[in-house]
């Protein structure tokens, strides 16, 4: 394991430097401390240092206070090296940031335990991230296709409208539907259905850009977020996605499946705020209308969120 050395006292930092490389790390070396704030700070900076409190440029409490100031999650445990014993010096030192404290001249058995503990902290520390990133990824994401759950999909559309509006670009709404999808888990079962439920999403995947979001809606239900693309655009990749679902007959459980989808899309220019509700709600209407048409087919709203309020007066919009 890396590990900065930020010592001022030529003897004291070459005694450190023999003595840390024998226990098994890498010492990397400065003599101030701003050197040591900036390697610190820096990209892929070591994640154990020990610091001298009396350093030109800096002292060692004030870049421990630096450190945890600029700290976002990622944790750097912080030794302090003094020749201030006294109770209110450790316990200034610890509330600046440090994590353990040495006093000099320090001692070669007591140093160690206290790097061994430093790093034992450091391993929880990282489990602890672990921990919380696997936490979040499972609230966010639907476990059987791996794809955005319903909230983090409409989180996500929330962003890309808000995004919309100030940047003057659009945005593009497809709600997707599995045609009669129930069939196939009355038929084959439950697991042939999530089977072909996967490969359906496999199939529209491999069809979008990798920054367009595809996101689970609902039992048999997606919806698909695409930005920075007119309808023309948006209309297009949804009939490739129909074309890519189609094409094959699924394989699952042993048994065939030919699996169609029917599209609603929707769009917003970007002038004028949007909510997710009305632009959802407009792919919802075309798609409503594509399904009375008799579905494996792409509805288009072309008048944008308007075609929600034309489709609820009992109009039909021109979906």
């Amino acid at each position: 394991m890396r590990i900065l050395i930020a010592e001022d006292d030529p003897v004291c930092l070459h005694e450190l430097e023999v003595v840390l490389s024998e226990w098994g790390y890498t010492p990397q070396v400065c003599r101030d401390g701003l050197d040591a704030w900036e390697i610190l700070s820096g990209q892929d900076a070591p994640r154990l240092a020990v610091l001298d409190w009396m350093m030109p440029g800096m002292e060692g409490p004030e870049v421990c206070r630096r450190i945890r100031a600029a700290e976002k999650g990622r944790h750097t445990q912080i030794l302090l090296l003094t020749v201030r014993g006294e109770k209110r010096d450790i316990v200034a030192g610890i509330e600046a940031g440090a994590d353990d404290y040495v006093t000099k001249p320090f001692d070669h058995t007591e140093l160690r335990a206290r790097l061994t503990a430093a790093v034992r902290n450091l391993e929880v520390h990282e489990e602890l991230l672990r921990a919380q990133i696997r936490i979040r990824r499972e609230a966010s994401t639907d476990p059987l296709t791996g794809l955005s759950n319903r909230t983090s999909i409409l989180e996500t559309l929330a962003q890309a409208l808000a995004r919309s509006s100030r940047e003057k670009s659009p945005v593009g709404v497809a709600v997707i539907d599995l045609d009669h999808f129930k069939s196939v888990n009355d038929s084959l079962g439950h697991l042939a259905g999530d089977e072909a439920l996967r490969e359906v999403v496999r199939r529209m995947q491999e069809n979008l850009r990798p920054y367009d979001h595809l996101g689970r809606y609902g039992g048999d239900e997606f919806l698909l977020v695409v930005g920075g693309m007119d309808m023309d655009g948006v209309v297009a990749m949804a009939d490739r996605l129909l074309q890519a679902v189609s094409r094959d007959p699924i394989v699952a459980m042993g048994g065939k499946i030919h699996q169609t989808i029917t599209i609603g899309v929707a769009g917003s220019h970007g002038y004028g705020e949007t909510s997710r509700e009305e632009i959802v709600g407009a792919a919802d209407a075309a798609l409503l209308k594509a399904k009375r048409e008799g579905r494996n087919r792409v509805g288009v709203c072309e008048e944008g969120v308007s075609c929600r309020r034309a489709e609820d007066r009992g109009a039909g919009g021109s979906c």
